[in-house]
C-alpha cells in the first residue's frame, strides 16, 4: 500500500527541512515537492508536525528471568508500549547461565521473541569464559549477524565476569570487529557494602543507593576503558550515570579511543531523592546504576550537547511492585533490579531535553535513533529518512500535552517512575514498514509482527 505524508518537516540527524515522502512495499520510495496524490492510497497531511525516524531502543529487557519472576513486560507488551511512545525497533539481550552454551540460550530467545510487534535485535551476553566461548562469539557473529557481546562487572557470582575475563572477551570481539558493551560497577565492592548493610539491620531500599556510590561506577569505567585500550577493542558503557565517568569517558575519546557511552532518561530527569519515599514507593526506583544526585544531570547533559554520549536508551526492565519488588521488603538485595519506560523516552526527551534547549532537533534523532542504528550495525535501513530506508516513521505534533500515569500507560507495571510528570510532544502517527499502525494514541491494526535483525 502507497502512503504519502504531505508538507511535513523532515527531522534527521543533520538536516531539518519541509518536505512530502512517498512510502510503498515497506521503505521509504521517494521524498521531494513534486510526489502526486494520485499515486497514493492514503495521504496524511502533516503541516506544523515533524517527522522522525522511528526510535530504535538499544537498551531492553523483556520478559527477563529473575528469582521474583520474569520481567512483566513480555515481547508482545513491551514492543506494543514501545510503538505507543514511537519506538519501532528494540535490542534485546540474550543472557545465558553461566554453564549454559551461548548458541542454546539464543534459540531459546529467538523462541520468548516471535510475538514481538516490532523489529528486533539482540546482543549476547557473556556471563564466564571457557574453552567453547571464542568458538560461539564467532558463530554469533557469521551466523546470527549478533554483532555487539554484554558483559557485567556488577553482579558477580551471578552474570558476573572477571575483569581478567572481560580482557578475552574484548580480544576475541576485536578479531570479530565486534563491539563490547559493558555495565560497569565494582561488584566485589557492592557484594562487601551489601553484606555490611543487612548484617547491620539496614535493608531498607535506601542503602540500595548507598551500596554503589558514583565511584563504583566510575572506578569500574575506568578500568573496562583501559581494557579495551589494551585489546584494541571497541567498548560502549551502558547506563552512564556519573559526572566522573564521563570524564574517563570523554578523556578516552580526546585520545582517539573507540568509545561510546549511553545513558537513559531516568538519570537525565530523576534523582535519588525517591529513595526517601516512604514503605513500598520507594521500592520501584531500585535500578542499578542508582539513580544519582542532581548534580550529576547537568554533566550528563552537557555530555550530550558534546557529543560525549552518543544513546539515550531506556534499560527498560519493569517488574510489578506488588508481587515482585515487594518479594525484597525486609532486604533490599532482593528487591528485582529495573524500571519501565520504553514508552516515555521520546516524550521525555523531547520535553526536558529538545524545549529546554538541552538538545537539538537533530540532536533528539541522532541520540534516540541515527546513532544507534550506525553503531550496532542497522543502518542506512534504519535511523534514517531517506530513499531505501525502512519506511518506520514518527509523525510528532509538538503541541500536545501529557501527564505520565500507571493508569494509562500501555507497559504491563502497576508503577511508574514517572508518575505524575508533564510531556509536551507526542505521535500523531507511528507508522510500521509503511503502514499507520498507531493514530493519535490508537492502535489501527491488529496483530504485528516483528522481524529478527541479522547485524
Amino acid at each position: 500500500m502507497s502512503l504519502i505524508i504531505l508538507n511535513g518537516t523532515i527531522v534527521t540527524s543533520e538536516h531539518t527541512y519541509v518536505s512530502d515522502i512517498q512510502l510503498d512495499y515497506g521503505k521509504i520510495i521517494r521524498i521531494g515537492n513534486d510526489i502526486k496524490v494520485s499515486e497514493a492510497d492514503e495521504v496524511i497531511h502533516a503541516e506544523g508536525k515533524y517527522i522522525f525516524p522511528g526510535g530504535i531502543d538499544a537498551h531492553v529487557h523483556l520478559d527477563l528471568p529473575t528469582p521474583a519472576g520474569p520481567s512483566s513486560d513480555n515481547f508482545i507488551s513491551g514492543t506494543l508500549a514501545g510503538l505507543f511512545g514511537g519506538t519501532t525497533t528494540i535490542i534485546d539481550f540474550i543472557t545465558p547461565l553461566k554453564t549454559e552454551s551461548s548458541i542454546t540460550a539464543l534459540e531459546k530467545r529467538m523462541k520468548d521473541a516471535e510475538n514481538a510487534a516490532i523489529d528486533y535485535s539482540f546482543h549476547m551476553g557473556i556471563t564466564s569464559w571457557n574453552e567453547n566461548t571464542a568458538a560461539e562469539m564467532d558463530r554469533c557473529v557469521r551466523e546470527f549477524g549478533i554483532t555487539s557481546f554484554k558483559t557485567y562487572m556488577a553482579y558477580q557470582g551471578v552474570i558476573g565476569i572477571k575483569e581478567e575475563e572481560l580482557l578475552l572477551v574484548m580480544k576475541t570481539a576485536a578479531r570479530l570487529h565486534a563491539l563490547v558493551t559493558v555495565h560497569c560497577e565494582l561488584g566485589d565492592d557492592i557484594l562487601l557494602s551489601q553484606k555490611e548493610f543487612i548484617d547491620h539491620g539496614k535493608t531498607e531500599p535506601i542503602y540500595h543507593a548507598l551500596s554503589r556510590p558514583p565511584e563504583t561506577e566510575s572506578e569500574s569505567v575506568k578500568h573496562v576503558i583501559a581494557l579495551a585500550k589494551n585489546a584494541s577493542c571497541p567498548v560502549y558503557i551502558v547506563h552512564t550515570s556519573v559526572k566522573e565517568s564521563l570524564e574517563h569517558i570523554e578523556k578516552a575519546q580526546s585520545e582517539g579511543q573507540q568509545v561510546y557511552s549511553e545513558t537513559c532518561p531516568q538519570y537525565l530527569i530523576l534523582d535519588e531523592s525517591v529513595y526517601h519515599f516512604a514503605g513500598y514507593e520507594s521500592m520501584s526506583y531500585i535500578i542499578s546504576p542508582p539513580l544519582r544526585n542532581a548534580i550529576h544531570q547537568k554533566y550528563l547533559w552537557e555530555g550530550l550537547k558534546k557529543e560525549t554520549i552518543q544513546v539515550v536508551a531506556t534499560d527498560h526492565c519493569p517488574f510489578l511492585l506488588k508481587g515482585q519488588k515487594d518479594y525484597g521488603v525486609h532486604d533490599f538485595t532482593k528487591i528485582p533490579n529495573g524500571a519501565g519506560g520504553i514508552e516515555h523516552r521520546l516524550s521525555l526527551l523531547y520535553t526536558y531535553g529538545v524545549l529546554y534547549n538541552n538538545l537539538t532537533l537533530n540532536n533528539f534523532v541522532a541520540v534516540t535513533s541515527t546513532n544507534p542504528a550506525k553503531i550496532f550495525g542497522l543502518y542506512p535501513e534504519k535511523g534514517e529518512i531517506a530513499p531505501g530506508s525502512d519506511a518506520d516513521l514518527v509523525i510528532w505534533n509538538p503541541e500536545t500535552d501529557g501527564v505520565i500515569s500507571s493508569k494509562t500507560h500501555h507497559q504491563h507495571c502497576d508503577t511508574n517512575i514517572y508518575e505524575g510528570i508533564s510531556t509536551k510532544g507526542s505521535p500523531d502517527y507511528v507508522i510500521l514498514k509503511g503502514e499507520v499502525v498507531v493514530e493519535r494514541g490508537k492502535m489501527k491494526q491488529g496483530k504485528l509482527i516483528g522481524r529478527y535483525l541479522k547485524r
